[in-house]
């Protein structure tokens, strides 16, 4: 998955010389959920301006600086062991020089490294104009998503959000704006492109934009064999944008698929749930979850509840907030794509629901043995009286992503290993609940820590 938060270039910075009392910089899912444990200060960007005044003043004080976004991440990983200073991004959101002439196929839109996909999906919805497929969750800056190498599902269609960027403005080790406009035979846009913090921090992004359109959504149930011996590109190649999200205890997968429709096919306006949760479906979700990191028969019972969701659509109609109960169901581009929380609801992580993530990427030409690997691995689980810990929201996630060639990213190809990535990427998205009970590990962690590293090792 993908944190946010951009470093300022490692070579250019030097370490703290003192240590103040250490504040720690928590992931959005709040207190307990450290993404940097030595914080010496957390300073409110205002303006680019501004991230670069305290760039050139952490140089003359030879402090670490990192940029944070919405901490949309898991683990501990956004700083150095050393005294860093926080710049948040948060409050760097302008929106200007839009350009989308009557007609033409596509634009452009300038926006701050603050901005989050909602912001930007509302202000260019209310003038006509979408970013295609190259967007992400709706609490993801802008920032955050371009230099962590952030992305949709598809193979069909671009979908990093860095193959919808023309240009960007980088705050380098020296306070400075260095521009980096799109160039596949630049070695500066090869490196920017997915850049993990390393250059600096993101300050503007010049995005491609596009008329809005309206797309479907719909949804196929299969058992897992049909799966695991079929065609699995072209259950995803054929689709604006589509994945799989696997239910290993049920054997069953869900295909979801995305494609575009006439804007008058339909006044359906549907908006997709994307992590809200009402206060009772909250409360019954974490007891039952904490359940299960002592009784395996607890994340038997929550995969079967959460299948049983998942198999209606997860969407509302917008113009009149109620619920939506077949397939297929249309809307405008983001709301239908991504969508958000409902507005009697709140997300996930404000009642405490949070999890552990573990995504692996290979080849799509690896697909089926990929899942045939991780069928074999859930079965030496059930072998042992194991049950898998139940995910937190849903299935597994399988992702998939349209070749992008830069020098970090996800789905780049021509690697040195002679692999063919030409095909695309498939992306093993493996959430799975953590305990808010006890020493917070999951039922199964002493025996999984053995089979996932031996994965790793082999990958």
């Amino acid at each position: 998955m993908i944190p946010t938060g951009l470093g300022v270039g490692l070579s250019s910075l030097l370490l703290c010389s003192g240590t103040a009392s250490a504040l720690v910089w928590n992931t959005f899912d709040g207190p307990g959920s450290p993404a940097c444990h030595n914080v010496s200060r957390v300073h409110d960007a205002t303006s680019v301006e501004d991230m670069q005044s305290v760039v050139k003043s952490a140089i003359q004080s030879k402090s670490l600086v990192r940029a944070a976004g919405k901490g949309h991440m898991w683990y501990d990983t956004q700083c150095s062991d050393d005294s860093t200073i926080i710049i948040r991004t948060a409050n760097v959101a302008g929106i200007y020089d839009f350009s989308l002439p009557e007609g033409a196929p596509h634009g452009s839109v300038l926006v701050d490294a603050g901005v989050t996909f909602f912001q930007l999906a509302e202000y260019l919805h209310d003038r006509g104009a979408s970013v295609g497929y190259t967007l992400t969750n709706w609490n993801i800056s802008f920032g955050g998503s371009l230099a962590m190498g952030a992305h949709r599902s598809s193979i069909r269609e671009d979908s990093m959000v860095a193959a919808g960027v023309l240009a960007m403005d980088i705050i380098d080790g020296k306070g400075e704006i260095r521009k980096v406009e799109r160039n596949e035979s630049d070695d500066d846009w090869l490196a920017a492109s997915t850049n993990l913090g390393l250059l600096g921090i993101i300050a503007r992004i010049k995005l491609k934009i596009y008329p809005d359109s309206k797309v479907y959504a719909k949804q196929n149930t299969f058992d897992e064999k049909e799966v695991l011996e079929g065609d699995i590109y072209g259950m995803i190649a054929p689709y604006a944008t589509a994945n799989l999200w696997w239910w290993p205890y049920k054997r069953k997968f869900h295909q979801r698929y995305y494609d575009v429709v006439p804007a008058n096919f339909t006044e359906q306006q549907g908006f997709q749930n994307t992590f809200s949760v009402t206060d009772l479906e909250a409360f019954a979700a974490k007891n039952l979850l904490n359940s299960g990191k002592y009784l395996p028969t607890s994340n038997m019972l929550m995969e079967e509840i959460f299948f049983g969701q998942w198999e209606k659509p997860n969407f509302r109609e917008k113009t009149t907030n109620k619920a939506i109960d077949k397939w297929p169901v249309y809307g405008w581009n983001y709301d239908v794509l991504i969508g958000g929380l409902y507005p009697d609801q709140k997300a996930q992580w404000d009642y405490g629901l949070r999890a552990y993530t573990l995504e692996l990427a290979f080849p799509v030409t690896m697909a089926n043995a990929v899942l045939k690997r991780a069928r074999g691995l859930f079965d030496e689980e059930l072998k042992r009286g194991i049950i898998m810990t139940s995910t937190y929201r849903s299935g597994i996630n399988i992702k998939f992503g349209r070749h992008y060639f830069d020098f970090l990213g996800q789905q780049t190809y021509n690697t040195s290993d002679g692999v063919d990535w030409s095909k695309g990427t498939i992306m093993f998205d493996f959430p799975s609940y953590r305990p808010s009970v006890g020493d917070e590990k999951r039922f199964n962690e002493p025996f999984l820590s053995g089979p996932v590293q031996s994965c790793e090792a082999k990958v």
